[in-house]
């Protein structure tokens, strides 16, 4: 039979071969996983060389990353070329060497299907353009994900069970003990041992934490220094009154260990006496009983979250004295002085009443000036472009601290089925990937959110033209709920006698769409 002279000849189908392997082992072999991916692929291409397929010299390989997830090098490389043209098709070994995620998979197949690109998977072979094919697929990929949530669940369940035996779960050593680098078990450092008995005695002497951070600091102790396996050090710094709580609080020094609301009997020994321990957290739910927080909140304070700290930048608390007998005085004092000490700061203390009444009068006094509202809109989107670019920015830290997580959940998965150790460190990155994908996601929204044009002139001229004849009338809970939607902080610096009011700008826009929907309604 002859071909026709007018026989068109076929188009190149231009295919780029994906290959991903969870761990690192093997992969210094001369022929590892990823080559034997790369040659099926590469068999499979040939065998379709008459319909003109051909394979991409660039390789595409990721050794050493999970497929829960798009933070992987080759695969961004992969997503970049077929956006850029360069790639007709995508053969991979299995499905679940691409993705093992299927709500990324659906994202990736979005852009297949936008720019046209064939998927093929070697040993699973269905054609993607045909709907029984994306179904199949959908299907596939379903079980890979169903497969790494139950591994995730049998790891968490493994350092449950750890824990209710009692067993230490990994994590940074902690002041009275070190971890021996054989067992993986907690021993005890016996000067450490004592600095912690001694914490122990003196809050039961002093009942104070910032007396004990004081004697603690003053006899030149500091923090335990750990030091990481990548050389990072944590610690060795001065004592305040978290950390002095932190030690008072922790079951370990009990020789018990804790999941979630349970402690059970540990491994461990532990250094700190049973009736040493009652003694002490009597004393503090019996401080926590005089002076918490549901005592110092009933006064509604306006500022309160709201006020820092000129010369030190940290957050001014809100407290209050008794004097005459019935006067109550309420005040704002800074954290780090009412931490460790007067002497360390020279914003001591704020009258409340008197500082809250400035910052309502500013407030009045912007709302009646057109050119001061002119002045705190463009502030307001100076602000809301320096935000956007800081939640960039700290975006961009954590994807790359996810990549990091995903790598160590990689190489430390092939070791959880054998080594109890490695299976609650493997629970712990997932906790922590699960806690930095939240924060990613939190992040996303905050980039969204902080447009330069996101807040106008009628926002702000909304929101605090009408302040004046509002805020009379309303209770002071819906004040301070107000202030909050209002004002993102407010700067004292006594050293300065000054006083800067930084509005929230979302805050702004929020109340000023509402109010132009109720005046429009």
């Amino acid at each position: 039979m002859t071909k026709r002279a007018d026989a068109k000849p076929k188009t190149q189908v231009r295919c780029a071969i994906y290959t991903r392997k969870s761990t690192e082992e093997g992969l210094e072999q001369e022929f590892n996983s990823l080559d034997a991916q790369r040659e099926s692929a590469e068999a499979y291409i040939a065998s379709q060389k008459g319909e003109g397929w051909v394979a991409l010299p660039d390789r595409y390989d990721d050794g050493g990353f999970t497929g829960g997830n798009m933070e992987r090098p080759a695969v961004k490389r992969l997503m970049a070329d077929i956006e850029a043209g360069m790639v007709d098709c995508v053969v991979v070994y299995k499905v679940d060497r691409l993705s093992r995620s299927l709500i990324d998979f659906a994202r990736m197949m979005e852009v297949f299907e936008r720019k046209k690109i064939s998927f093929v998977s070697v040993t699973q072979q269905f054609n993607t353009t045909q709907s029984m094919g994306r179904l199949t697929l959908n299907i596939l990929l379903s079980f890979a994900q169903f497969e790494r949530e139950i591994i995730s669940e049998r790891t968490r369940d493994k350092i449950a069970a750890a824990r209710r035996k009692g067993k230490w779960s990994g994590g940074r050593s902690i002041l009275g003990y070190d971890v021996d680098p054989v067992t993986k078990k907690l021993v005890v450092n016996r000067d450490e041992a004592d600095q912690v008995r001694e914490i122990f005695r003196m809050y039961l002497a002093k009942g104070s934490l910032l007396d004990v951070c004081r004697e603690i600091n003053r006899r030149g102790l500091r923090t335990k220094v750990v030091k990481t396996r990548k050389g990072h050090t944590y610690g060795g710094r001065e004592w305040d009154k978290a950390a002095v709580l932190k030690v008072l609080a922790n079951v370990l020094y009990r020789g018990r260990v804790r999941y979630k609301a349970e402690t059970y009997p540990g491994e461990h020994e532990g250094i700190v006496p049973d009736d040493l321990w009652t003694k002490v957290h009597q004393r503090l739910r019996a401080n926590g009983r005089s002076g918490g927080m549901h005592v110092r909140n009933k006064y509604g304070a306006l500022l309160k979250g709201l006020i820092h700290c000129g010369p030190c930048g940290l957050m001014m608390g809100h407290t209050t004295s008794i004097k005459g007998g019935s006067r109550v005085y309420r005040y704002y004092v800074c954290y780090k002085a009412q931490k460790q000490g007067w002497g360390t700061c020279p914003c001591r203390s704020l009258p409340a009443e008197q500082i809250e009444g400035f910052v309502v009068e500013q407030i009045k006094r912007i709302g009646k000036d057109p050119e001061l509202l002119s002045l705190t809109l463009a502030k307001c989107r100076e602000q809301m472009a320096a935000q956007r670019l800081a939640a960039e920015e700290e975006l961009a830290g954590v994807e790359r601290e996810l990549a990091r997580l995903h790598a160590d959940l990689g190489r430390t998965a092939g070791d959880a089925a054998r080594d109890a150790h490695a299976a609650a460190r493997l629970a712990d990155l997932h906790e922590r990937v699960r806690g930095a994908e939240e924060r990613a996601a939190t992040l996303r929204r905050a980039v969204e959110d902080a447009s330069a044009d996101g807040i106008t002139k009628t926002d702000v001229d909304a929101a605090l033209g009408e302040f004046d004849g509002v805020w009379s009338s309303l209770s002071p809970r819906e004040q301070a709920r107000l202030m909050r939607m209002l004002v993102q902080r407010v700067d004292y610096d006594a050293t300065k006698g000054s006083i800067s009011i930084t509005f929230h700008p979302l805050g702004l826009r929020s109340i000023g769409q509402r109010g132009a929907e109720e005046e429009a309604a």
